[in-house]
């Protein structure tokens, strides 16, 4: 009998830096590239942004303090679930504190009470967060699973087209907007795989500045293409924690998906889609 050889999820590369010998992780429909957009504080200048996103096929996460709803120069509370469906509305607490400067009480205060607000408006499990001011510790982090967070983002960029594999609530996407053309080439021309360009900002930004044109002219460089995948942030951590939950054989030969969804592989230079409930047979054992 030949030996066999041990295969683990390990052996899924998840980042495009990563060697292997294995597999490959691929985005849904078996792309190579994915682009997630996020942004702040739910100002009246997201009607705009949702708008620029919706006419280029972009999805993104837009968190918000339900502290601020129907303030001046705020959305309403009424439009918020017309205005980002087929987006994600994620925690950005009630009243936008530092939250390292507070309590654990007051953070799940700050954190639970903005979820109950806000899933009371969209009518699903919000599970995603933005911190106030991009600022995090580790305490506040370790606080964020027991109250139904997955994920939650920091500021500023790493500037790299990775996969966020570390501590998800401790995430630092790719970059700013204000580098987001810069990184639209990267994305569109790197051999990397998988390379997920994550861009975070706020919608007033443009309107300050005066340079609408910047978000504008990057939906359309990467909107609406079919090698990349549109993503909301929790659909990027949800895809990761499903390809992490893969079964594969001993020998390799075959790969268990009990999730919900499919998860896409790269094996041997063929994309294979593992569906869901299924076994699937990936190369010769």
């Amino acid at each position: 009998m030949t030996e066999a050889v041990l295969r683990t999820i390990a052996d899924i590369a998840m980042t495009g830096e990563a060697p292997t010998t294995y597999a490959r992780l691929l985005f849904p429909g078996g792309r190579r590239r994915a682009l997630t957009m996020s942004f702040d504080d739910g100002r009246t200048h997201d009607r705009r942004l949702v708008a620029i996103f919706n006419q280029h096929g972009i999805r993104g996460t837009f968190n918000l303090n339900s502290g601020h709803l129907d303030r001046d120069r705020y959305i309403t509370s009424a439009e918020v679930k017309s205005l980002f469906a087929g987006h994600e509305v994620a925690v950005h607490t009630v009243t936008h504190p530092s939250l390292p400067k507070l309590t654990d009480e007051q953070v799940r205060r700050e954190v639970m009470d903005d979820r109950v607000a806000l899933e009371a408006l969209v009518g699903y499990a919000v599970r995603g967060m933005a911190y106030p001011g991009g600022g995090a510790d580790q305490r506040v982090a370790d606080l964020l699973p027991e109250l139904g967070i997955v994920y939650s983002r920091l500021v500023p960029g790493t500037e790299q087209l990775a996969m966020p594999l570390d501590q998800p609530c401790l995430w630092n996407c790719t970059c700013h907007h204000d580098g987001c053309a810069e990184q639209a080439e990267r994305l569109l021309t790197s051999d990397a795989c998988p390379a997920l360009l994550s861009v975070w900002g706020h919608s007033y930004e443009f309107e300050d500045k005066g340079n609408w044109e910047l978000i504008e002219q990057f939906c359309a460089r990467v909107g609406g293409r079919d090698d990349v995948w549109y993503a909301t942030n929790i659909e990027v951590f949800d895809y990761l924690a499903a390809a992490r939950a893969l079964h594969v054989s001993a020998d390799g030969s075959f790969i268990a998906n009990a999730g919900a969804g499919s998860v896409w592989l790269d094996v041997a230079g063929r994309a294979v889609e593992l569906k869901p409930g299924l076994i699937t047979q990936v190369q010769e054992s």
